[in-house]
């Protein structure tokens, strides 16, 4: 018995060891567990994209919101830095050549990112470039199909935006004839307290340029500004000379304001200072009631600029890894539908139109018949841009210097 009790007494004691050890190996397995979970999140959470765009006030707080989206998505951190696109063609080759770049993801010109291949990642197995539109990636592809940037939403360029209620009030209507606008500007002129007829905006020139090939493919037709962009014709064409003419017409008139900072010239319009704004869709999103807003486009227009944001991945991002990530997010209908919902923009992607504010579902009935043109000045880019906008400027103050302004353009077109 004796032998029997010593017996059961080492087996408890050698299940008690174990049991002391299993034990004390789950308490290691659970603080190894928690360990790793803390890393992972420290490197979730310290993980940041930089990202650099075009956008700052109103636009920007508009844009926040898909990076905070995708942040709370992903864990994903972000940096957003403005930076005009005309300041990044200065800054960036030097970036390159010294194999770095300033920001993760950058917003930029079509035209830069396929001339800078050689810097820019490869997006073809990326993103998927079969959820886009038509044609929304044409402008980043190479010859052999591979894709260097993504296209994130677009903006249209209609037309001459005013408020409902300011025509209203002074029983104003959009016209259908040339005849029809010029009286209308006329009539705006002889109201009480307005400036001028027609607000003109400008930043580095790109507002005037804006309402420029609106005359451009008005009266010389979609054809005149794709022969401009592929140098088929000269500035001192007949077809040129004759949409530019309707401008100063309207110009010499004294119907245009002086070109003002158009963020500031935009509160003044929407304060009825002036009754007409020449701005691309954007604006739907900058204004304190966009349901009081119209636009028309001028009688006989059949093209319509469809003006596309692009961005690209530096082969010298510092993140690489997240920034592909974020380009796939802002690729995506989930991604874009938080940008159209806020208005101002319309999707790459096949976002559903129930996801749109009314009145940029109006815009799309403009787009109905028109053909979708690509932005004249952005497509030439380089010194030419620059000297088409100074250009614009001097003609806006002294229009009768067309002719000079013309010879110019013919003299900085690319060869």
């Amino acid at each position: 018995m004796c032998g029997f009790s010593d017996h059961l007494s080492g087996l408890r004691e050698m299940f008690t060891e174990k049991r002391i050890y299993i034990e004390k190996g789950v308490f290691l397995m659970k603080k190894l567990l928690v360990t790793v979970l803390v890393v992972l999140s420290t490197a979730l959470i310290s993980s940041t994209v930089s990202v650099i765009g075009p956008w700052s006030g109103v636009e920007m707080d508009a844009f926040l919101p898909v990076l905070e989206e995708f942040k709370a998505k992903t864990g994903i951190d972000y940096t957003y830095q403005t930076y005009r696109a005309e300041d990044l063609a200065n800054v960036l080759p030097a970036q390159f050549s010294a194999k770095k770049a300033p920001a993760d993801v950058i917003f930029m010109w079509s035209n830069f990112i396929t001339s800078n291949t050689q810097h820019v990642v490869d997006l073809s197995d990326v993103i998927d470039t079969d959820a886009y539109i038509p044609g929304a990636l044409d402008n980043v592809k190479t010859s052999d199909g591979r894709v260097f940037g993504i296209s994130y939403t677009a903006k249209v360029k209609p037309g001459f935006w005013y408020r409902k209620s300011f025509f209203e009030s002074h029983g104003l209507k959009a016209p259908t004839t040339w005849d029809e606008f010029v009286a209308l500007l006329e009539k705006i002129e002889t109201i009480p307290g307005v400036k001028d007829a027609i607000a003109s905006g400008n930043g580095v020139g790109w507002p005037l340029s804006d309402v420029t090939e609106h005359f451009l493919i008005t009266f010389g037709g979609p054809e005149l500004q794709k022969d401009l962009i592929e140098g088929n014709t000269t500035w001192r064409s007949y077809a040129v000379r004759n949409a530019m003419e309707k401008l100063v017409y309207l110009l010499e008139k004294g119907y245009f304001s002086e070109p003002t900072e158009w963020t500031t010239i935009l509160e003044q319009w929407w304060n009825g200072d002036y009754g007409l704004y020449f701005m691309g869709q954007w604006i739907t999103g900058m204004v304190d009631d966009p349901n009081d807003l119209a636009v028309f486009s001028l009688p006989g227009n059949r093209g319509m600029v469809f003006s596309i944001d692009y961005a690209f991945v530096p082969e010298y991002a510092t993140n690489k890894a997240e920034a592909l990530e974020l380009v796939k997010f802002l690729s995506s209908v989930e991604g874009q539908s938080i940008q159209v919902a806020q208005g101002g923009h319309i999707a790459t992607v096949g976002v559903d139109m129930s996801n749109y504010p009314a009145v940029d579902k109006e815009i799309a009935k403009l787009t109905e018949g028109v053909e979708t043109l690509n932005d004249l000045d952005d497509s030439i880019g380089g010194l030419w841009q620059t000297a088409f906008w100074d250009q614009l400027k001097l003609i806006w103050v002294r229009p009768e210097r067309l002719d000079d302004a013309l010879m110019d353009l013919d003299e900085k077109m690319p060869k």
